[in-house]
């Protein structure tokens, strides 16, 4: 693992006069970000559909359509509606609606922009087809499992069954598959989709997309040749897991989260104060709850929910109390619905605080 230092920043207009835990985006990196993944989706014939949820803020989501994206991936209702009302037209929901209530609140929203859902039962297909109306068609994608064992159909066969249904309600139009597969199954979501394009080919049905997604192996979405949109949020900011993954390096991740030392009770160990309300408990795979930039030999060792404990033992240089350091986390999108606002800067230098606007829009 990198064990770079980064250089100290500037002090005037610093992001170090903020009071902590604050999460800091820098800009640069954002706009760097983008920008490498707008361009290798252009050059693998992929349209980009932005998953918002790594940010949950209009004025990023803007940046991404700006690049080239064709859209943006929500999965909530309410989440949506933020980034429609700031403008946004053409959104995809990847979550299966039920109920009465949510169900009005997508039909309001099928008014304002161009919307398009998933469905992977027959129940699902039901509330939708009885809440919109035939003269104007709700967009449906039948959601496969292509590996990744979340929802789904599980084969071809019933992946086209239920396409073959959603094309028989006159409120509702068949558009095409999704996917959420594992990383690196690029084979499999190939098979699964090629498959499924025959069966519907057959039984005379359309199919215009073709959406798949992820960031962990994001770069190798060309491999699955049939797919013609791809669905990835974590790669705006970047975090520990996909540096882990191979996706980029520490100097990618816009994402820091500013701490202080508030106690160093020994030797051997520092008290910050950011626990898992700041830096989540999401470990994803790792024994510790984040990389500690300006110490990377530290060791994030256990969470509560307002303070972080650091093994300093494998350091030669130790923080004081008082000092601001700066964490990356595990896992960037969960730390976005933690926190209402975040402190976008450049290079060090802070620049302005926005709001986190989908913060909570959990339904």
């Amino acid at each position: 693992m990198c064990k770079k230092r980064y250089a100290p920043m500037a002090q005037q207009g610093s992001i170090y006069s903020l009071s902590t835990p604050a999460v800091l985006i820098d800009e640069t990196i954002v706009d760097k970000n983008i920008m490498r993944v707008q361009n290798y989706m252009d050059q693998a014939g992929l349209k980009a559909r932005p998953h918002i949820k790594t940010h949950k803020i209009p004025e990023f989501a803007k940046k991404q359509l700006a690049a080239g994206a064709i859209g943006i991936t929500c999965q909530k209702i309410s989440e949506a509606q933020i980034f429609a009302d700031a403008g946004i037209t053409d959104i995809l929901l990847t979550f299966n609606i039920m109920g009465a209530e949510k169900l009005d609140s997508l039909k309001a929203l099928h008014e304002q922009i161009t919307l398009s859902v998933v469905a992977d039962s027959r129940e699902t297909v039901d509330g939708l087809a009885a809440t919109m109306d035939e003269k104007h068609p709700l967009r449906v994608m039948v959601e496969c499992d292509t590996g990744g064992q979340r929802c789904g159909v599980q084969t071809p066969r019933e992946a086209r069954d239920l396409a073959q249904y959603i094309a028989d309600k006159p409120s509702l139009t068949f558009i095409g598959l999704m996917t959420y597969p594992m990383p690196n199954a690029e084979d499999d979501v190939e098979a699964f989709f090629e498959q499924t394009a025959g069966l519907l080919k057959e039984a005379g049905l359309e199919c215009e997309v073709f959406s798949t997604g992820g960031s962990p192996s994001l770069f190798s979405a060309e491999r699955a040749t049939i797919a013609n949109e791809y669905r990835a949020g974590t790669y705006i900011y970047n975090d520990r897991s996909l540096v882990r993954a191979g996706h980029c390096g520490f100097d990618d991740c816009a994402m820091h989260i500013l701490t202080t030392v508030v106690s160093r009770p020994t030797q051997d160990r520092a008290v910050l104060d950011a626990g898992s309300k700041a830096l989540t408990s999401d470990l994803l795979g790792f024994a510790d709850f984040g990389y500690v930039v300006d110490y990377p030999e530290a060791v994030i060792t256990g969470l509560s929910e307002e303070h972080a404990v650091v093994d300093l033992s494998a350091c030669s240089k130790k923080p004081k109390i008082g000092e601001k350091i700066r964490i990356i986390p595990n896992h960037t999108c969960v730390v976005s619905s933690l926190m209402s606002h975040i402190y976008v800067h450049k290079s060090g230098v802070f620049d302005r605080k926005l709001d986190v606007a989908a913060r909570g829009k959990v339904w």
